[in-house]
């Protein structure tokens, strides 16, 4: 298990669920990385479960699916039952308002930053060990928002890790403002202002049994010392302004990480990077398993800090949102970048087109 994929992992976890002959399953954001097929495969066996009498309770923060597979849908928001609906007979703009408490006339933020000139120069970038990356070669500009989409397994984790360091390299170079930034480990990265949020949020180094203050500050201890003792008032201090300004839903920074919601832990993950001010932030599926409202706030404050300057990698197998967040978009291919093309000029299906040149 350790060797598969996230979406090899999720299905075998929807297998072992269905063997038990349950007369009630309960699927808790089952496709949040699966890909199309695998979903359409997933949604086959629960019409099949339906039509033997076995009753399913389907969570998702995907409202295309909601309408898709249900008959029925409930929302529930801050622990209470705020709305319970036949599917038939409400409409997605009823269903966010009801979970965010308020009209969302548009899912996703104005993205009205101004890129500047081309900053991250990756050239020739291939990795030593399997997954393979092939010859990958593009530049990315000062301050924008580069998408980077394709099936799973194309290789777009691979390529943020080998960017980070985290995966070996095999040939090519990475270059920040004409400096080379070939770098053997995270802590090289991070040290030279990159920083990067994984896939599954246990692997960007939350501590469940820590308080929010700790999340916060771990990466960053040196930052907090007087002398060679820790300063608990400069960590509360730098906490309490993170919780401000991600506008994390928490009493206070004592608060333990385990007891916020997904939405609000990955906003204790943006905060800690943002501590370290980052100027090259790469992120692999940043929105997976939030709810649509806190998802909005995700996406004005990746498009706030590429109006700041910062260069931004973003990573999702979320069609609408990749095309929704970013200025240009970089679509992977079985291990090569089958082509680069611009947001406003592109649509689904040439993505999609482009996703499956190299199978």
């Amino acid at each position: 298990m350790r060797t598969m994929s996230v979406s090899k992992r999720q299905m075998c976890e929807i297998a072992k669920a269905i063997s038990y002959h349950s007369k009630i399953i309960v699927l808790d954001e089952p496709t949040s990385s699966l890909t199309v097929p695998e979903v359409e495969k997933l949604f086959g066996m629960m019409r099949m479960l339906k039509e033997q009498g076995i009753s399913i309770i389907y969570i998702s923060h995907k409202m295309d699916e909601i309408f898709e597979i249900c008959d029925e849908v409930s929302v529930l928001r801050d622990g209470r039952l705020v709305m319970t609906r036949d599917t038939a007979d409400t409409n997605m703009n009823e269903l966010i308002a009801a979970m965010v408490g308020r009209s969302l006339d548009n899912r996703f933020p104005p993205v009205d930053n101004t890129p500047g000139e081309n900053i991250l120069s990756i050239r020739h970038l291939s990795t030593k060990y399997a997954p393979h990356l092939q010859d990958i070669t593009f530049d990315v500009r000062e301050g924008e928002i580069f998408g980077l989409y394709g099936l799973v397994g194309a290789g777009r984790t691979e390529l943020l890790e080998t960017i980070f360091g985290t995966r070996t390299r095999a040939a090519g170079r990475v270059y920040y403002n004409g400096r080379l930034m070939n770098f053997e480990n995270p802590r090289q990265a991070m040290e030279h202002g990159f920083a990067m949020i994984t896939e599954e949020r246990k692997a960007n180094g939350l501590f469940l049994k820590g308080d929010l203050t700790f999340n916060t500050t771990i990466s960053n201890l040196n930052h907090y010392k007087n002398g060679s003792i820790l300063s608990d008032q400069k960590m509360l201090k730098a906490t309490s302004n993170e919780i401000r300004v991600m506008h994390t839903k928490c009493m206070g920074p004592e608060d333990s990480i385990a007891s916020l919601s997904g939405g609000n832990q990955q906003k204790v993950i943006f905060g800690k990077w943002l501590e370290r001010d980052p100027k090259v932030f790469l992120m692999d599926e940043p929105t997976r398993g939030i709810d649509v409202g806190a998802k909005y706030e995700i996406y004005e404050l990746i498009i706030g800090m590429a109006k700041q300057g910062k260069t931004i990698l973003v990573v999702s197998s979320e069609m609408p949102e990749i095309l929704g967040i970013t200025n240009r978009i970089g679509v992977m291919s079985n291990g090569h970048l089958a082509g680069i093309v611009n947001t406003k000029e592109t649509n689904q299906e040439e993505l999609l087109r482009l996703s499956a040149k190299y199978l």
